[in-house]
């Protein structure tokens, strides 16, 4: 399967395939590679989806792997090292005049060859209208017209895979004279409105608002700061209501289960770390539809113009623009999309500065922060919210400058893009990409972050230790007064319970090794709790939720109070509170910028081509947290914000 990006290749595919696909890597190269097995009664069809391209006969990763493939000389685990039995060349039926300059190189190669003209459903909504018979004739193979969108024309193209190995197309003309064939073709077979139709003006005057140097930046911030505000509106009740759920969870746990080292796991552990981390689902869900729904009408291909002319004063090509966006998801696969970019050097410097981009699993850190800064103050909250990921492109622009003006020296290449039509989004296929996103979260709580927070329950809770020697003191104080005044020696007990508690958490393992670093992360207010939640986030950032609520859900939660709750209200040993304006800041600024993921580094050495580079990342992009936070928090100090 081969065609230009952005024409439904690898919607047709993942149509095609079903869940029977795998992903891999060509051998020498790291582009994926989508390989599927379609099983028929008689035999059964390998579909290998190649890279879009724009032109086999461009010095690119992508076009040496289409053009390996194509001849033959490139192996795969499942697919022969020989020329392919067919191909599947797909194109856009909006934009079919640009892509025949491909399929006029692809047929000239003379291979059994199926065209797939895709999104026709588009064509026709703007009075595109193609005539197949015709453009078979010219393009001498078969020729299926199909739209992903209704499914019309998909149940014919396996079948149609059978006319097209009988018979090697032939294209009548030269590879150096293309363009002029591309246009007589298009010509012949394709009818659309003549002039400039309403809707092209429309979109015209779109453009020019949205790719403005200026207005199209505000608009883009303004767009992202809107956003942030429905995704803290709309999700305040789901997530309250997983919230009460899992503290109803826990509080029934209690009530049924005998006392005991099971019910303090399955409650302080298990309910604890899990829901401190699924409360945040709603959020997530819904930052995956709404950034889905963007990027089907046709918003983000604008917005990467804009930011192309960002980029370029800071020694990045416009292709990064992909990756960092799609940092904003997960920096796993942004890392790995950073391969299309051709230059060695602007590749490492975009891989470098990806983790600075703010991902999904900070999200639970960032609703926690700027929720405790403005409690009830949604517009606040998505304003800090935007500020966050602001910040993390600022240190990231200001990384790459370093680096290209050092280490990586050397210029920027220009950046072609392709602006596609403006389309009405699909609610369903947002929803399905939203959910499907979900789940790989669920997954992780239900794996990862289990695992994690079971372990540091069993850290914080043993070695049991005895009443603390000023609970003793408390409890006889109380005896002595307990005649006379009732109320006073209840006081007592209440503190002689808190210094038991605060006694026997220190004493734990966790707390042994919270109380020796803590030292370490003073700079940024965290006391010994705060510091073993950092600790735990350098497995995955999102933990740091989960590790506080496994801290305080013992000792911190209010009756029938939620896990968010009780991490808000937490106190530290001395009675203060444990997330303090200052310290609240100092830790956001902190989570914006620190490298607290162990897969990403994995991929970083894996991608950048050693570990050398993943230290390089680790250290700079640490001491960058580290030096931040501490003077954030001893600025706010001084102007009385404690």
């Amino acid at each position: 399967m081969l065609g230009n990006p952005n024409v439904g290749k690898s919607s047709l595919f993942n149509t095609l395939a079903g869940r029977k696909q795998k992903t891999s890597n060509f051998p020498g190269t790291t582009q994926d590679s989508h390989i599927a097995t379609i099983e028929r009664a008689s035999d059964s069809i390998m579909l290998v989806d190649l890279p879009g391209v724009y032109s086999l006969n461009l010095k690119q990763n992508e076009s040496e792997v289409c053009r390996g493939v194509l001849d033959g000389l490139t192996r795969l685990a499942d697919f022969p090292g020989r020329k392919p039995d067919a191909i599947m060349l797909v194109l856009d039926g909006t934009n079919l005049l640009r892509n025949l300059r491909l399929a006029g190189e692809v047929l000239s190669l003379r291979l059994p060859t199926l065209v797939v003209v895709t999104m026709l459903d588009e064509a026709r909504r703007h009075s595109i209208h193609i005539d197949a018979d015709r453009l078979e004739a010219h393009l001498g193979c078969p020729v299926l017209l199909v739209s992903n969108t209704t499914g019309e024309g998909i149940g014919s193209v396996v079948s149609m895979l059978d006319r097209v190995r009988v018979s090697a197309a032939d294209v009548p003309c030269e590879v150096s004279k293309l363009e002029h064939w591309a246009d007589d073709v298009y010509a012949d077979v394709a009818s659309a409105p003549i002039g400039e139709s309403r809707h092209d003006r429309l979109t015209d005057r779109l453009d020019r608002a949205f790719t403005h140097p200026v207005l199209g930046v505000l608009l883009f911030a303004a767009t992202m700061t809107g956003l942030f505000w429905v995704i803290f509106s709309f999700a305040a009740i789901p997530m309250a209501g997983i919230d009460w759920l899992f503290a109803s969870l826990g509080s029934w746990l209690t009530e049924v289960l005998p006392a005991g080292a099971v019910r303090d796991l399955l409650t302080d552990g298990v309910v604890a770390g899990i829901g401190g981390t699924v409360v945040f689902l709603p959020q997530i869900l819904l930052l995956f539809f709404l950034i889905a729904l963007l990027e089907q009408t046709g918003y983000l291909a604008r917005a990467a113009f804009v930011i192309d002319r960002v980029l370029s004063p800071f020694g990045l090509p416009g292709h990064a623009f992909v990756p960092l966006l799609s940092a904003h998801a997960c920096a796993i696969p942004a890392i790995m999309s950073a391969r299309a970019i051709p230059d060695r050097r602007e590749r490492l410097a975009t891989i470098l500065v990806i983790p600075f981009m703010s991902c999904s699993a900070r999200i639970p850190v960032y609703v926690l922060l700027t929720s405790v800064l403005f409690p009830g103050h949604g517009a606040l909250q998505a304003v800090a919210f935007t500020g966050c990921y602001v910040l993390g492109i600022v240190a990231g622009l200001g990384s790459a400058v370093i680096l290209r003006g050092t280490i990586l020296r050397g210029t920027s290449r220009p950046m072609a893009l392709e602006l596609p039509r403006y389309r009405l989004p699909s609610v369903m296929r947002a929803g399905r990409e939203s959910f499907r996103r979900g789940m790989m979260f669920v997954r992780k709580a239900g794996t990862v972050i289990l695992g994690i927070s079971v372990l540091l329950w069993w850290l914080g809770a043993y070695p049991i230790s005895g009443p603390s020697p000023a609970g003793e003191t408390l409890r006889a104080q109380a005896t002595a007064v307990g005649v006379e005044a009732p109320d006073r020696a209840a006081a007592l007990l209440a503190q002689a319970e808190r210094a038991d508690a605060q006694y026997a958490a220190g004493r734990t393992f966790l707390g042994r090794i919270g109380s020796a670093v803590q030292p370490v992360f003073e700079p940024l207010g965290a006391d010994r709790q705060l510091t073993v939640g950092i600790l735990a986030s350098f497995a995955a950032r999102e933990v740091f939720v989960s590790t506080m609520a496994v801290q305080v859900a013992g000792t911190d939660d209010p009756a029938g109070a939620g896990v968010f709750e009780a991490i808000s209200q937490a106190k530290r040993a001395d009675g203060a509170r444990l997330l303090s304006p200052a310290t609240s800041w100092a830790l956001l600024v902190y989570f914006v910028l620190a490298m607290q993921c162990l897969p990403t580094l994995v991929v970083t050495a894996r991608e950048a081509g050693g570990w050398r580079w993943a230290a390089l990342q680790f250290g700079w992009m640490s001491t960058i947290a580290y030096g931040a936070a501490a003077a954030v928090h001893a600025v706010l100090v001084v102007v009385g914000v404690g």
